[in-house]
């Protein structure tokens, strides 16, 4: 970083954060290239064997506000060279963008033999006297950190990262040890209390997306009449259904189905006036999400053929179990959007049988049941179904009308139950402001906690 730079950033921490201008007394500002190794090299691991075992950590087993995912490890050899190494003690942070602005990062603890070699995508920020890890690691994800962080990121659109020089020359008050360790003390506390009633709304939301798909489910295998006649379907995965239901293959109101294709595409986002592909993800929610897509590069030509349109429905062909088969009815998407190779797209005929039952029923138990019994694929992590194993796919089938007013119902509940959890999102993310700035609060003094941990 140049000496404008850095006067830059300098004049960027004291008209945003008046704490640096007056920080506690007896809390020295410096900038972490003084109490931390950043970004430490790698000749620690020089003389280990190439078969020693090391955790591998890449950027999805990266928690957001601490924690790592450790169930991955590799052999020295295999990560020796390409990847990001550090060590037990060590604070890790996420440097690319959205990772870094959503609090991506830990402290590395319980590495296999001590080591972790993960992703490109990391800062390492290894402490040293007079700074304790864990205070370290609440600074990496306190407000001041990244936000100003946010602001120094270079590269475009999704492949921004921020530079070491950002790292090593950010000043922060530094309390004694003692008072790091309160501070610790305190923050570990309150967090933990804060995360226990977040984690308690987010199962509440997981069981209305529960009770969701059990309704979903009765309603479209069994009705929403509880009193009607029923009869057995002679699907033992079944059971019974109305009396005046039928059983049906989808291939009979299927009109045409189709799979995208897999150009290699740039992670950001298209502009309204340039071609995207979709991304598996677009189906993953309740509703269509045409945020999911990367941008075609200018020398690929787009094929107009594999436009999305109102009326679609897609459905993910290649997922991890729980997602796969998933569908949407697109309702309204911007134009110049393309079909990817992970999804379906799907035309029936709208007299016999309604899109968005269909939508529903694809969702419900007895099809994810054909899903997963015809799935192919080794790992759970993907899997693929093929488009004869959605033709065959048998559905209960009432009248076109009971279908709409199944879907009208539906429809209704699934608007009541969005509003509900809206609430309990929004909810979730005021605790996590709250969470952040009594974090920021804490580690630049603006609070005492001494009285708090005594």
């Amino acid at each position: 970083m140049t000496g404008a730079s850095r006067m830059a950033l300098d004049r960027a921490h004291q008209l945003t954060y008046g704490w640096l201008a007056e920080p506690p007394r007896g809390w020295p500002v410096m900038r972490l290239r003084f109490c931390a190794a950043v970004n430490p090299s790698r000749s620690e691991v020089n003389g280990l064997r190439d078969d020693t075992e090391v955790s591998f950590v890449p950027m999805e087993s990266v928690c957001e506000y601490g924690g790592l995912r450790l169930d991955q490890t590799r052999s020295l050899a295999d990560v020796a060279t390409g990847y990001t190494h550090f060590r037990d003690g060590d604070v890790v942070v996420a440097k690319i963008t959205p990772c870094f602005e959503n609090g991506k990062g830990s402290i590395a603890e319980g590495l296999t033999n001590g080591l972790g070699f993960g992703t490109t995508e990391l800062h390492v920020l290894r402490p040293l006297a007079p700074l304790d890890k864990a205070f370290l690691f609440y600074l990496t994800i306190s407000h001041p950190f990244r936000s100003i962080g946010t602001a120094y990121m270079y590269g475009a659109g999704g492949q921004k990262r921020v530079p070491d020089d950002f790292v090593r020359d950010f000043r922060h008050p530094i309390p004694p040890l003692d008072e790091q360790h309160g501070i610790v003390q305190f923050l570990d506390r309150e967090t933990a209390r804060i995360d226990v009633v977040i984690e308690k709304k987010r199962r509440q939301i997981e069981l209305l997306h529960e009770k969701r798909a059990a309704l979903i489910s009765r309603a479209v295998t069994k009705g929403l009449d509880p009193n009607v006649p029923m009869k057995d379907s002679g699907l033992e995965w079944l059971g019974h259904i109305p009396t005046h239901w039928r059983i049906r293959r989808f291939r009979f109101d299927l009109r045409s189905m189709e799979q995208g294709w897999s150009p290699q595409c740039e992670n950001s986002p298209a502009e309204l006036h340039e071609w995207g592909v979709l991304k598996v993800g677009c189906v993953n929610g309740t509703e269509f999400n045409e945020a999911e897509h990367k941008r075609l590069p200018d020398d690929l030509e787009p094929l107009p053929s594999y436009e999305i349109k109102p009326g679609d429905i897609l459905m993910s062909r290649a997922n991890t179990t729980e997602l796969l088969g998933r569908a949407v009815l697109v309702r309204v998407v911007r134009p110049r959007l393309m079909l990817c190779d992970k999804l379906y797209r799907m035309r029936i005929d709208p007299s016999s049988l309604d899109p968005e039952f269909l939508v529903f029923a694809f969702g419900s138990h007895a099809s994810r049941y054909q899903f997963e019994r015809d799935a192919t694929g080794a790992s759970a992590s993907m899997k693929n179904i093929g488009q004869d194993t959605i033709k065959a796919l048998l559905l209960p089938r009432p009248s076109i009308t009971e279908q709409r007013e199944i879907v009208r119902i539906l429809n209704a509940r699934d608007q009541r139950q969005r509003q509900v959890i809206s609430k309990i999102e929004a909810s979730i993310d005021r605790l996590r402001e709250y969470r952040t700035a009594l974090i920021s609060a804490a580690v630049t003094g603006k609070i005492d906690v001494r009285k708090e941990v005594a």
